[in-house]
């Protein structure tokens, strides 16, 4: 049956998609895989034919031809958790609304959340679905370099690469992006003070810059308890996310807001010890060559 499961695939394309019996077929709109396709989900642009035709064939502009790339309207996820029970997935719905009470709606992706029966071997299962506001712009690495230059760079490539209408001079929106970044980590503590849970902050892609200075979160799918104890804590693909998490927040605040030494801030102290993240670098590196080999073994 696993081989048939679209949660079990490592990866789906559009043919797969329009075979689903929740899915229409021909419908009013063309899926294209997204490359962060993941861990936790499947991720499709949901995109205009028009649209889409433009980008294949082209447009006359002045004399040349373009060929625009065609620009989602939504983007959606197919969930890969598996739901014993319907309160199973309205827990795993109730997380994701976790964030966006803390973050939305200045710093996160929104997102409309649905719950359809998944027709499987002839039985029906819960399968979690998304679909979420499309955010255009660059990705934002908190172990990249991010002092003033860096941003001006990054806010150059998401105003060329997507077109966006800029009123703002250069400065004024690296001076955006300090303010936003102070807004974001403000709520993110918040939400750690007050809910006890912290947003997946170090997976590639999660958090992504606008063109205009804005620090949107956009994968909601994952989503740690706090827990400086030990064993240190690690999500079911065996990640450490809850101290990579704490380790991407500190890490904004030194290189974008400029404090100095957030490691001794009694916040951040508990995940921030050397002894600590020497063995959660470990950690990463063995989920890293699990995943490779994971892969590897994928016919």
């Amino acid at each position: 049956m696993d081989a048939y499961d679209i949660r079990k695939k490592p990866s789906l394309e559009e043919k797969d998609l329009l075979a689903l019996n929740f899915i229409r077929s021909p419908g009013a709109f063309v899926f294209r895989r997204h490359y962060r396709t993941g861990l936790r989900s499947h991720l499709f642009e949901v995109l205009v034919p028009e649209e889409v035709q433009k980008e294949r064939a082209g447009i006359q502009i002045n004399g040349h031809l373009l060929f625009p790339r065609a620009r989602p309207l939504k983007m959606l996820r197919l969930f890969r958790t598996r739901f014993g029970t319907y309160r199973e997935a309205l827990e795993e719905l109730g997380r994701v609304q976790l964030i966006v009470r803390f973050l939305a709606p200045r710093h996160v992706a929104r997102s409309n959340e649905f719950l359809v029966t998944y027709q499987l071997g002839g039985t029906g299962e819960i399968l979690l679905g998304g679909l979420q506001e499309y955010v255009p712009g660059k990705i934002l690495n908190p172990w990249a370099p991010l002092d003033h230059q860096a941003l001006a760079d990054l806010l150059r490539r998401a105003s060329v690469l997507f077109s966006a209408p800029v009123i703002m001079s250069l400065q004024e929106r690296v001076q955006k992006v300090r303010g936003s970044v102070q807004s974001f980590v403000a709520r993110v503590k918040k939400m750690i003070k007050q809910a006890a849970h912290i947003p997946d902050l170090a997976g590639i892609g999660n958090l992504i810059m606008t063109a205009d200075g804005q620090l949107k979160l956009v994968d909601i799918n994952n989503i740690s308890p706090i827990s400086s104890e030990k064993p240190i804590f690690k999500d079911e693909h065996g990640y450490p996310v809850c101290d990579k998490s704490f380790e991407a927040l500190a890490l904004l605040e030194k290189k974008v807001l400029g404090v100095p030494s957030p490691e001794e801030d009694a916040f951040y102290q508990p995940f921030l010890d050397p002894d600590r993240m020497k063995d959660v670098s470990e950690m990463v590196r063995a989920f890293i060559l699990s995943s490779q080999e994971g892969q590897e073994k994928t016919p």
